[in-house]
């Protein structure tokens, strides 16, 4: 009997997990760069059963940055994007590209930072005078900060796209480049060990504070079919957010994915990523990113109000 019972239990459960197979619904996502904090939420939650509790089931394709997730997004071959450059998005959306953003991905900056060999005689960004620095892709929000280093410090430099993290600190190290790239945790330990010095954050330049630089964006097509699971996607985005903020299994399960030391993870939650700047409810400072649009050449014009209203479509995000 006691056997009886148990197949039986065991039959349920199947029947169960078929049925969620069966009803789930597929979203592709692009997340940048494999292992980063924020372009892990889709995987940590995934891992976790949190989308599943949403019947969703995500494909994720990993990018090396933000100006590739919106190629990826336009062409259809993803659903959603996660982190895509706001000025990259908005350049996109002016020339007519099918794309739409659906929540903030990352607001005030904070994780990105700039550093150079121990080795190097640079002492911070200031002193860059016709060397190269390093950004990800075309209109990806590290791109973005270089061009306001170089404007703001009125900087001699050259900007060079070096592709991921991992990429680019071999061309830093080995002196490619002169300025490296990097989004926390990935080479902290680094910075630690006294191999390399963080020169620059771009959060540096005050106004970047207030504004949105990452955003979450999906395809025209896939918005209009798929309207109710990216509801739900967005839902389990921030209940995802919620559980790796509030419990030390999130931090785990993380690193265990990631591959990167404790301690920086540690140090990247405390010193560059808090819970605030990973927000979805609202695009801030969209005045301030208009302006840098136009002065960047990601835009011959400011948006109008109405171009606005068309790009921005927030569905069912928490706030």
């Amino acid at each position: 009997m006691k056997v009886f019972k148990t197949l039986i239990v065991a039959k349920i459960l199947l029947l169960a997990a078929t049925q969620w197979v069966l009803t789930a619904e597929t979203l592709k996502v692009a997340s940048p760069q494999r292992g980063s904090w924020e372009g892990a939420i889709p995987e940590l939650g995934k891992q976790k059963g949190i989308f599943q509790k949403h019947g969703l089931d995500l494909d994720i394709l990993y990018t090396q940055g933000g100006g590739e997730t919106l190629q990826v997004v336009i062409s259809g071959a993803v659903d959603i994007g996660l982190s895509a450059g706001t000025l990259g998005v908005f350049g996109a959306y002016a020339k007519g590209a099918p794309v739409r953003i659906i929540a903030a991905s990352s607001t005030g900056s904070r994780e990105l930072f700039w550093y150079v060999p121990a080795k190097s005689p640079l002492k911070s960004m200031r002193d860059v005078d016709g060397q190269t620095i390093a950004y990800s892709t075309n209109g990806a929000s590290t791109h973005i900060a270089v061009l306001r280093f170089i404007s703001e410090y009125k900087l001699k430099a050259k900007p060079v796209s070096t592709g991921d993290v991992s990429s680019t600190i071999t061309q830093a190290m080995t002196g490619q480049v002169d300025v490296g790239w990097s989004v926390a945790p990935f080479n902290l330990d680094a910075l630690e060990k006294g191999q390399t010095r963080l020169i620059a954050r771009a959060s540096d330049i005050e106004r970047t504070l207030g504004q949105t630089i990452r955003v979450q964006i999906a395809n025209v097509q896939a918005l209009e079919q798929k309207k109710d699971a990216i509801v739900r996607y967005l839902k389990a985005y921030q209940e995802t957010i919620d559980w790796m903020y509030s419990n030390s299994n999130a931090v785990e399960r993380y690193v265990a994915f990631s591959k990167l030391p404790e301690p920086a993870v540690r140090r990247m939650l405390k010193e560059f990523i808090p819970k605030e700047s990973l927000q979805m409810g609202k695009i801030m400072g969209i005045g301030d990113s208009m302006q840098d649009a136009i002065q960047f050449k990601f835009l011959p014009a400011p948006l109008t109000d109405e171009q606005i209203k068309g790009l921005i479509q927030i569905p069912g995000a928490p706030s």
